[in-house]
């Protein structure tokens, strides 16, 4: 897997080191020359000193097509303007952004990212899971980002059409807090029956996250 992220501070550090344990190609765009010479002592990785708000700079880190896309910079206004650019012109596959304020997730997430997140753990499981990162949404983080709220509308052909909530078997650590379904808001008990369409907001840990994607986006087989 081939990954590019833009920013070179705590998280970017952090989520490069993860991913280089994983064997993946990582490429990181950092402005600050010192950051980019420490980057390259620590890290077994390429590292760009520029800003990856500008289109040359993205093309030098090899964006076109790229895997997965991270813009986890300190300014949210270029986190989104890199997320623009990578989605839109250089076509990367996933595009995850970080939101220095939490007031900024709606924006990032419509304008730019296929998500915006807040947690080195959720961003890690992010790019690992097997379910498309574009089907649910993270609405809010809890306890520093240790576990959110997350938000997702099953297929047209999923697997829970017709089951009761009991017979479900989510992961622990995850929890089903309500189910939109056309113009109404219920909020679940066991004996509530799933239908497809049906948009679920779930409370997990990072943990367990990419578990529930998996139930929630299980679809039948043909």
């Amino acid at each position: 897997m081939r990954i590019v992220i833009i920013g070179g501070g705590k998280l970017g550090h952090q989520i490069a080191g993860n991913m280089l344990e994983r064997k993946y190609s990582v490429k990181l765009i950092e402005k600050d020359k010192m950051k980019c010479i420490r980057l390259a002592n620590e890290l077994d990785a390429e590292v760009i000193c520029g800003d990856g708000t500008e289109l040359e700079v993205l093309d030098d880190a090899g964006t076109k097509n790229v895997d997965c896309f991270i813009a986890v910079t300190g300014s949210d206004q270029d986190n989104l303007v890199a997320s623009q650019l990578a989605k839109r012109v250089f076509k990367a596959a996933k595009v995850i952004a970080r939101a220095n304020d939490p007031r900024n997730l709606e924006a990032l997430r419509t304008l730019g990212a296929d998500i915006a997140v807040s947690s080195t753990e959720i961003i890690t499981n992010l790019i690992e899971q097997e379910v498309n990162i574009a089907e649910m949404h993270l609405l809010a983080t809890l306890n520093k980002g240790k576990a959110g709220i997350c938000e997702m509308t099953l297929p047209q052909d999923t697997m829970l059409e017709g089951i009761m909530l009991k017979n479900i078997t989510l992961p622990q650590g995850s929890l089903i807090i309500s189910i939109v379904r056309g113009d109404s808001m219920i909020i679940p008990n066991g004996y509530t029956v799933i239908h497809a369409g049906d948009e679920i907001a779930a409370v997990c840990d990072g943990g367990s996250q990419q578990e529930l994607m998996k139930v929630l986006g299980a679809k039948r087989k043909v």
